[in-house]
């Protein structure tokens, strides 16, 4: 018997029992899209997150109030935090003036802008800034200028407007010298930012930036912490320039050497790492949940191919006497437990890049195919197939033709 003989045997003998056949499959199937699913979401979002996080300038790094990124109630565990005051914030700038480039950041969500007749939805964030905001956060000027330090230091009311907020407001004109409202108050736009998309879906073109110092004026400076950004002079530099900021962070805020630090300290770099690390803990827990799938599956494979194995008891012992050897009832029945498991698994890896590739799209994420996971998926299917299939093929391939021959 040649190998296309026995795996035409072996198909047509699922294909008799097709209800038993699928739901097998059915279960390997649930194992395999368990994990193929999540590994596709995180495939497709893992660059969008790379580039979605790449918020900060080269070589940049900020301190504030709260972690960037916090599953905990912040209210619980960092409101009784001092904020980090203006003063302090323009005091640090001052000590850092030598060694690095340091911005200054506010922000209030929800705004609405409005010009003439015309207004934008309520949605723009209105950040109070200085004079080094746009390049520590990769901003290009595509018109006008950027606040200048004469700006923060006199609290002039200007703005620097997103291309989303020229397209609502201005239309066909120039933004630039005209007078914008905010929050009841105006503003003379000076600039306009060059377009940089979306981030996690959200537009990155939709801010409008004033000096800080009218921020403060506007808003008032009780309960507001202060965003500082650092950015050193290039990467070689940026460990020990982080090591003298917040150095110069504990001394602004009057802390004594004993004391901990009572503020964060982030980095592009470490908001990656962090979401590798969710993504890796999620990534697990899917490989759990499937190892379990499979496990089960297996022992079904194997419930199954007894079954068989029972049924066909006579069709084994009449092979045996025309001349069927041992190592052809082994193949027969180890391909048949192979096929159950890969086609299971095939159909666990479709539905699970399908799927897997919706829920990306729904989170703005590229489409992605797994092909590592996916090979990863059908091998292990196939050495489920081997490992649960090959006591009942032994079983069959060992059967006496005679007492086979004589089973009722």
């Amino acid at each position: 018997m040649n190998i296309l003989e026995t795996l035409r045997l072996a198909l047509s003998s699922l294909s008799a029992n097709k209800l038993r056949s699928g739901l097998t499959m059915l279960g390997i199937a649930v194992g395999v899209f368990s994990v193929i699913g999540v590994m596709t979401v995180i495939t497709g979002l893992r660059g969008s997150i790379e580039n979605g996080l790449n918020v900060l300038g080269a070589n940049s790094f900020q301190f504030t109030k709260y972690p960037a990124i916090n599953f905990s109630d912040p209210r619980q565990k960092f409101a009784n935090r001092r904020d980090i005051t203006y003063a302090e914030a323009a005091r640090f700038k001052d000590l850092m003036h030598a060694s690095a480039k340091v911005s200054l950041q506010l922000s209030r969500g929800g705004r609405r802008a409005s010009y003439l007749d015309r207004s934008t939805n309520p949605n723009i964030p209105l950040i109070g800034a200085d004079e080094n905001f746009l390049t520590s956060r990769n901003y290009e000027i595509s018109a006008g200028r950027d606040l200048s330090a004469d700006d923060v230091e006199f609290g002039r009311a200007v703005v620097i407007v997103g291309t989303d907020i020229v397209e609502k407001l201005f239309q066909s004109e120039s933004p630039l010298g005209h007078v914008v409202r905010i929050d009841g108050q105006n503003y003379t736009v000076i600039g306009v930012t060059a377009s940089k998309g979306t981030s996690f879906g959200q537009s990155q073109d939709n801010n409008a930036v004033t000096s800080i110092t009218k921020y403060l004026a506007t808003y008032g400076r009780a309960g507001r912490s202060v965003g500082v950004n650092v950015q050193a002079a290039n990467q070689a530099e940026l460990a020990g320039t982080q090591d003298i900021a917040i150095g110069m962070m504990r001394l602004v805020r009057g802390l004594d050497p004993e004391d901990s630090s009572d503020f964060e300290i982030f980095s592009n770099d470490s908001l990656i790492e962090t979401f590798n690390n969710i993504t890796g803990i999620v990534a697990v827990g899917a490989f759990v949940i499937s190892a379990i799938a499979l496990l089960a599956s297996g022992v079904g494979i194997m419930n199954i191919m007894l079954v068989s194995v029972t049924e066909r008891t006579k069709e084994i012992g009449i092979r045996k006497s025309i001349g069927a050897r041992k190592k052809n009832i082994l193949t027969q029945f180890l391909i048949e437990a192979v096929a159950l498991s890969l086609v299971g698994g095939l159909a666990g890896v479709v539905t699970g890049v399908v799927g897997g590739n919706i829920a990306a799209k729904m989170l703005n994420a590229a489409m992605v195919f797994p092909w590592g996971w996916a090979v990863a998926g059908l091998s292990v299917c196939s050495v489920i197939g081997i490992t649960f299939g090959f006591y009942p093929a032994w079983k069959a391939a060992s059967l006496d033709p005679i007492e086979a021959l004589r089973y009722e």
